[in-house]
């Protein structure tokens, strides 16, 4: 059964930074593309960076990328999100993802949207 347990949320003011870990068990790395999505309020789920750990293949979604960073550590099954310049509208509840690559690369490509597995999420709120 796959897990994903996610951490590291909080309060933090506008300009500072953040790193979310997101615990994963019942599944391997190597068979599944993993990632974070956030749901602000009123919004859609969006998926904000996803990356397929067989050849590192990552995408970031555009009010994201330059700021935050995806990475992984096989030996620990923990998945990070590294979270810097951090702004008020990026507010919102953080999902850790998972699913088979099967599922959701295609030609090398990550495509970040509804995967099959999260966790229960973690709160970010960044104050102006």
């Amino acid at each position: 059964e796959v897990q994903l347990v996610e951490s590291g949320g909080g309060l933090v003011q506008t300009g500072g930074s953040l790193r979310l870990s997101c615990s994963a068990s019942g599944f391997a790395f190597d068979d599944y593309a993993i990632g974070w999505f956030r749901q602000a309020p009123g919004k859609k789920r969006e998926g904000i960076s996803c990356i397929d750990s067989r050849d590192n293949n990552t995408y970031y979604a555009n009010s994201v990328k330059g700021r935050f960073t995806i990475s992984y550590d096989n030996a620990k099954n923990t998945v990070y999100l590294t979270m810097n310049s951090l702004k008020p509208e990026d507010t919102a509840v953080y999902y850790c993802a998972a699913d088979l690559v099967d599922h959701t690369v295609l030609d090398g490509v990550v495509f970040c949207v509804e995967f099959s597995h999260y966790g229960q999420g973690t709160q970010v709120t960044v104050s102006s």
